[in-house]
């Protein structure tokens, strides 16, 4: 049976980083903790989200060096946000209508956790492509 709500689902531990870190660290942060993404943080300040994708595309693609870019440079600072009592089916539509693969969750206190769309997809319709590529082991 499908979580009904967000706290089922998310994944609590976030990876933080600051806004100054190269994005040859982040990069090897996400190799090593075999993650997609990190908050961008200023101290305690959520500042955004960077992805692999947009180390890619907007820093190394740009011919931007990625031992001296830093995240601050790369980040999506308009961050699509739930609360961990919303429902997996809010979220989805959430997703789907802002056009976005992942949110982060937050409560009173801040960020609490994250969602993507391979979480959606394994909860809500694990026979699917993407449930079966989302929950599969990674093959790197």
């Amino acid at each position: 049976m499908p979580a009904q709500t967000v706290q089922e689902i998310m994944t609590t531990d976030v990876v933080r980083l600051q806004v100054d870190t190269t994005l040859v660290e982040a990069a090897r942060v996400m190799r090593d903790r075999d993650i997609g993404d990190v908050v961008v943080v200023d101290n305690d300040r959520l500042v955004g989200l960077v992805t692999d994708r947009d180390i890619v595309v907007r820093a190394v693609a740009e011919g931007m060096g990625p031992e001296a870019t830093t995240l601050g440079a790369v980040v999506s600072k308009d961050l699509v946000t739930v609360r961990p009592e919303d429902t997996t089916l809010e979220v989805a539509r959430l997703m789907r209508d802002r056009a976005v693969r992942r949110v982060l969750a937050c409560d009173e206190n801040g960020l609490v956790g994250i969602v993507s769309i391979g979480d959606l997809a394994v909860d809500l319709d694990p026979e699917s492509v993407l449930g079966g590529i989302s929950g599969a082991a990674p093959n790197n």
